[in-house]
């Protein structure tokens, strides 16, 4: 008789712990310098995920800093996400993907980038737009703003009460973002996030591997 074929199982970094998201280098800086030396502070301090997310780059020097990016992160033993593009993320060999409200869906991502992809959706602070996410295959699910952001002033907000409903619904993993910092991410955690993503709670800090090394800390005594 025939065994049957089974599929092997992916194994990957769990979705736990720091997330960090690097900042939009400051006019005439250099955009390969600033992404790399915040994530390598960031990467030193703990996080298990890095995302490039940078709205000005594009084309060739785009490329150049995800690859630098990614590189990084596999030495650290990390994840490396892509904002929004998906083509980006699959030419390289991102680790996944985070989605808005206007990019492709989940289930078009899972398609491009495979089963081992890592997937994220932003949801605000909706929490139906989360379920929908999970039903169309995401990983983890991301709400906010949870404080006052300097990066997104505008943004909805949510709060840790919005958290710990997701956390009794939902299986995926459930991201906290927004005005995260090391002095206020305990509450996120202490609500049910799986992971915090901060951009300039880190990146703004006087010490950003020792801000990044606070709040990963975190997630080593919950």
């Amino acid at each position: 008789m025939t065994e049957p074929v089974t599929e092997p199982v992916i194994e990957r970094a769990p979705l736990r712990g720091l997330y960090f998201v690097t900042p939009a280098p400051p006019p005439g800086a250099d955009p390969l310098q600033t992404h790399t030396s915040m994530a390598a502070a960031a990467l030193a301090g703990g996080a298990c995920c890095v995302q490039l997310r940078d709205k000005h780059l594009e084309g060739e020097a785009q490329e150049t800093v995800a690859r630098a990016l990614a590189g990084q992160c596999r030495e650290s033993g990390a994840l490396f996400i892509v904002n929004d593009d998906v083509e980006l993320a699959a030419r390289i060999g991102a680790d996944g993907v985070h989605l808005g409200r206007d990019d492709p869906d989940p289930a078009g991502a899972r398609t491009r980038l495979g089963d081992a992809a890592v997937i994220g959706v932003s949801c605000y602070n909706e929490l139906a737009r989360a379920r929908a996410a999970q039903a169309a295959g995401a990983d983890y699910v991301a709400f906010g703003s949870m404080f006052p952001s300097p990066t997104k002033p505008e943004a909805v907000r949510a709060t840790p009460e919005l958290i710990r409903q997701a956390r009794r619904e939902l299986a995926v993993a459930i991201c906290a973002i927004g005005g995260i910092n090391a002095d206020n991410a305990a509450q996120v955690v202490a609500a049910g996030a799986d992971m915090v993503a901060v951009i300039q709670g880190i990146s703004a800090a006087p010490d950003p591997e020792a801000a990044a090394r606070r709040i990963a800390a975190l997630f080593r005594t919950t």
